[in-house]
């Protein structure tokens, strides 16, 4: 069982002969723009779809927000709404209110920090507050996600500095590790993020470090959990779509 793999990695001799030896199965992660999209379409299979118009994508979205890096939970509160609203005639699929899903669909959704970066990086403020409760209730280490908090900080320095030297932005984003979803989440931020406030975050990152590992300073939470929360809103909205 292997993480999400690159075309270099896939094409590698290792891969080639493990792959030569047994079969290869592709799982891709339902990313969370896609999720309300899947749900519907699971829905349908048994019978089940949400009003139409902004009602029906109103409970999506708020299925989607529960179930959110929890496919196997997904799948089994889908499976919970058909045993509640069964459908009589599946040519008529049941049609669920929002009110009937917010009391029958569980809060299971699961985070991981990577996520919570590019969930900062995108200005999504909301949702970066509820991933970083549901990474303190899993028991993830404050240490790690102030790690990737201040990494994706510090890399939007270097590219910054990059470009102000003359490098094209796809050189810098590459000479520093940057690819996949979070190098388009940094080609929007870039234009818009100016020098005083990445040095008001590179600082801030700084002062949260110290919090971490069991400083107390003037002026911020002395609890780890709403320092890195006050962190994180600050650079979402300093990545906000303006």
């Amino acid at each position: 069982s292997l993480p999400r793999l690159d075309k270099a990695t896939k094409s590698s001799a290792w891969f080639e002969t493990l792959e030569a030896a047994g079969v290869g199965i592709a799982l891709e992660t339902v990313e969370r723009a896609a999720l309300p999209a899947w749900i519907a379409q699971r829905l349908q299979q048994h019978s089940l779809q949400v009003a139409p118009g902004e009602e029906g994508q109103r409970t999506l979205h708020f299925f989607a927000e529960r179930v959110e890096g929890n496919l196997l939970a997904a799948h089994q509160e889908i499976q919970k709404l058909a045993l509640l609203y069964p459908t009589l005639n599946p040519r008529q699929p049941t049609v669920l209110s929002f009110d009937q899903v917010e009391n029958a669909v569980l809060n299971v959704a699961r985070y991981d920090v990577f996520k919570l970066s590019e969930a900062v990086l995108a200005g999504q403020g909301l949702r970066v507050a509820r991933m970083l409760d549901g990474l303190q209730a899993e028991g993830e280490s404050e240490v790690l996600v102030h790690w990737a908090l201040a990494e994706d900080i510090r890399s939007l320095k270097r590219v910054k500095d990059a470009m102000a030297a003359g490098r094209p932005l796809p050189m810098a984003l590459r000479e520093n590790r940057v690819w996949g979803a979070k190098e388009k989440l940094f080609e929007r931020v870039l234009p818009q993020i100016d020098e005083p406030t990445l040095a008001k975050l590179l600082q801030s990152a700084h002062k949260v470090d110290g919090i971490v590992k069991g400083m107390k300073l003037p002026a911020w939470p002395t609890d780890n959990w709403q320092a890195l929360l006050r962190l994180a809103l600050m650079f979402s909205k300093a990545c906000s779509p303006r």
